[in-house]
């Protein structure tokens, strides 16, 4: 695949949006200079730089992968470093939503503009055209809008936008690029104000705030209906605009005043049928005149105050508390079918069941009647409203699932009774035509674009064949990683089959991909077809959970009929396939995504290589239930520890233990790939892959490769622990912090057990092992543990809450 090389990027702004843009082209490994106004009032002209770089450390949910990693943000200002604008292939505009601000840093930069680079303006909804007018001609076919969504690592959405004089390459290259390099999902918007996902989606948040008001509900209620229960993102309504901040939100609720008109002859692109209901809530209104901007300023539509949760009362203008939920009746509703679910809301007496139906009515109502005007096709505002505002569904799939005809018509009995927003009919195109006919806007052939009256197919651009099942619109039919490919093998438990008659592909089909015994027999199998007949072996699923490790639910029989000897085999078993995956003849890698704890964290630590996708965690967090790894996660830190150690002058073996025995001791999860590496789960040879939809392609490319080179297993060989010695330096830190109240007794008994096993037990110092013996000092610390009444509270209490117990 040809791509455009951007070997050096300028983001221009060092705000909340330009900082975290910053710190994600720092964890993908893209070089960055970060700039903005010079300082007058420090000692140093970067200082506004520098404060908004010191920040990133400080932020939660954290814009690094590692903290210290924001010392690779290049500092730089307009006045003495416009000259390094020429090294950049890429620079982001990401200052204040100004129009006027950002017209005159264009005539700023624009002398120091490479002649091959793009220019690309990250703003929420100002016409990038008039943005573009500015420029020179010859930096005009290089311009067009990027739109990241907050916060930028962590949301999939990147929305482009085109002007009239953007080359279509320069779209393309710039697709490539945030797609592949930087893990995002691309939507290309029109020109039109806020584009697609915040006109829709803050269009939808206005109108729910409207229901609000004539339902009469409270802020904690509709947050509970309209989070989880309707496949929306968890924070619900009211907590998701404290957390984008009311100010924010504000000033794109002012874009669309604006730029919009509720006048029928204020001419296309202008005119707005529901523009009445985009005036500011009064609410929000107060809010902003108190100072109260949401998570930011630590108080908004809701306050923490202690442990506890209040929400504005806006009759007091004082924070009452919260924590009331919506009836249960809904919920019930909420998980039926969705034709049945629609109709049940629509004929409900309850004000919450009418609230429901009303805020969906207007989803399903707005996004029909600007869908010519907004987007391409209606795949786009389904994506945007997926990646963009955490839904599971986006409103054209939910209708179509719901039945086309039935919705469009209980829509149009709405409209015509005056319960809408507005009395703007529904498209021609939603009741007669191909539309119609199929059943909905989403076809295998593609989704529907109003403008030209055909469905249109997903662009075809190089980048998006390294996507084998990328992420698709009810509807579509696209291929199934369930039953792709050939099957080789296949029970509940795991499928083994294959793309391409090179690589057996290990899926784990258990709830939560536990690794229960069939799974860890079906993983010996895949070794062993592969290495009678294929190249090599990849553990991928195609989802957010590559494992959640040892499956105790299965466990549970085996203990109560047969006690610890049960489990000492199933462990014994598990502990064999682990070395057989390690030592196999072929390369095993594991595609990690999404959740690899405790045993999944083992099993990819076997593995030959890891590539794993940068939103992954990954841990051993066994002492959550009491125990401890116990198939070899532990002596994998043993040997490590030896290795790094041989590599080392020094001949001490606790310096390099002691990262590996903290982890495992403390239960501590990567929050990040790149935390992972550190933390040991991961080594500086495993592949870190940005775009969830690449890590199959880049499991199957790497497991290829180590075969192609004559892949050789490595060879088994004893190494050194560090013995009774080890282990009584690590019980004697753990004794402070039991007497100190920092551990409880139990804690500090599964923590000297981990140290027993890393250490090599009751050994000299020095001493050479096995991993077989090590794995049996593993297995008896597990096995003590699970006859332990206190493991035994922790194992229950998480089966039944979900929760650790600590005790």
């Amino acid at each position: 695949m040809s791509r455009f090389n951007v070997k050096k990027v300028a983001v221009l702004g060092a705000g909340v949006m330009g900082a975290q843009i910053a710190a994600h082209l720092v964890n993908v490994k893209v070089p960055v200079i970060l700039f903005d106004l010079p300082d007058s009032k420090s000692g140093s002209k970067n200082g506004i730089v520098t404060r908004a770089v010191d920040g990133l450390k400080k932020l939660k949910p954290s814009p690094l992968g590692m903290p210290e990693d924001a010392a690779l943000i290049g500092q730089a200002n307009y006045e003495e470093h416009l000259e390094q604008l020429r090294d950049c292939d890429l620079i982001i505009e990401a200052i204040a939503e100004r129009m006027d601000w950002k017209l005159d840093l264009y005539k700023k930069i624009a002398p120091f503009i490479a002649p091959h680079a793009i220019v690309a303006s990250n703003t929420s909804g100002l016409s990038i055209t008039k943005l573009s007018e500015v420029l020179p001609e010859e930096i005009k076919p290089r311009f067009c809008g990027i739109h990241f969504f907050n916060p930028p690592r962590y949301m999939l959405l990147v929305e482009l936008i085109n002007t009239p004089t953007t080359q279509p390459h320069i779209l393309d290259d710039l697709e490539a690029f945030v797609t592949s390099s930087l893990g995002k999902g691309v939507v290309r918007a029109k020109d039109t104000p806020n584009f697609i996902a915040n006109r829709v989606g803050v269009a939808g948040m206005l109108a729910t705030m409207k229901e609000v008001e004539n339902f009469g509900l409270s802020y904690d209620v509709v947050d509970d209906l309209t989070g989880k229960k309707l496949g929306r993102a968890s924070s619900g309504t009211f907590r998701t605009a404290d957390v984008v901040g009311l100010d924010t939100m504000a000033h794109v609720i002012k874009t669309l005043q604006d730029t919009l008109s509720g006048d029928a002859t204020a001419g296309a692109g202008k005119f707005d049928p529901f523009y009445a209901s985009f005036a500011t809530p009064a609410v929000l209104k107060t809010l902003l005149e108190m100072g109260n901007l949401g998570q930011k300023t630590k108080a908004g539509f809701f306050k923490k105050v202690g442990r506890d949760i209040q929400r504005f009362d806006l009759a007091s203008k004082t924070y009452v508390p919260a924590g009331e939920k919506a009836d249960e009746v809904y919920a019930r509703m909420l998980k039926k079918p969705a034709a049945e679910r629609l109709q049940l809301l629509r004929n409900a007496e309850g004000a919450q069941g009418q609230f429901l139906w009303a805020i969906l009515r207007n989803a399903f109502h707005y996004a029909a009647v600007h869908l010519a005007e907004v987007a391409d096709n209606a795949r786009d505002v389904d994506f945007c409203m997926r990646w963009g505002f955490g839904m599971k569904q986006g409103p054209f799939e939910l209708w179509q699932e719901a039945g086309w005809l039935t919705v469009a018509n209980m829509v149009r009995e709405d409209i015509d009774a005056g319960k809408a927003l507005c009395n703007a009919p529904l498209p021609d195109w939603v009741f007669s035509g191909p539309v119609a006919d199929a059943g909905g806007v989403h076809t295998p052939q593609g989704s529907w674009n109003p403008t030209t009256g055909q469905f249109v197919p997903v662009r075809s651009l190089p980048v998006y064949a390294r996507q084998h099942f990328p992420e698709s619109v009810l509807g579509a039919r696209a291929p199934s990683a369930s039953n792709a490919g050939k099957t080789l093998f296949e029970d509940d438990a795991i499928r083994l089959w294959t793309l391409d008659d090179e690589i057996v592909i290990a899926s784990i089909k258990t709830k939560m991909h536990a690794i229960s015994p069939d799974v860890v027999e079906g993983l010996v199998q895949a070794v062993d077809l592969a290495e009678a007949s294929y190249k090599g072996v990849v553990i991928w699923s195609n989802d957010e959970m590559f494992s959640a490790g040892a499956d105790l639910q299965a466990m549970l029989p085996a203990f109560m009929m047969g006690g610890v000897k049960a489990i000492d085999a199933a462990e014994a078993e598990m502990q064999r396939a682990m070395l057989r995956i390690r030592y196999a003849n072929v390369p095993v890698v594991s595609a990690v995504r999404g959740l690899a704890l405790g045993g999944g964290c083992e099993l990819a630590m076997y593995s030959a290589k890891r590539v794993v996708a940068m939103e992954s965690y990954i841990g051993l967090v066994e002492v959550g239930v009491g125990l401890v790894p116990g198939a070899g996660g532990l002596t994998y830190i043993a040997r490590r520890a030896a290795e790094n150690a041989a590599k080392s002058t020094g001949k001490d073996l606790l310096p390099f233990l002691s990262e590996g025995f903290t982890a495992a001791a403390m239960a501590k999860v990567g929050t990040s790939a790149i935390e992972s590496r550190k933390l040991g789960y991961l080594q500086m040879s495993d592949v870190i892959v940005a775009h969830k939809d690449e890590l199959l392609f880049v499991a199957l490319s790497e497991a290829k490769a180590m075969a192609n080179a004559g892949y050789r297993a490595p060879h088994k060989r004893p190494f050194a622990v560090i013995g009774r010695s080890g282990v009584a330096t690590i019980k004697g830190s753990l004794v402070n912090m039991r007497d100190g109240g920092f551990i409880s007794q139990h804690d500090y008994h599964i923590a000297s057990l981990i140290a027993n096993v890393v250490c090599g037990g009751d050994v000299d110092a020095g001493s050479l092992v096995t991993e077989e013996y090590l794995m049996t000092l593993e297995r008896q610390a597990f096995c003590s543990l699970l006859n332990h009444p206190k493991t035994q509270e922790r194992v229950m209490g998480m089966m039944s809450t979900g929760k650790p117990v600590r005790n």
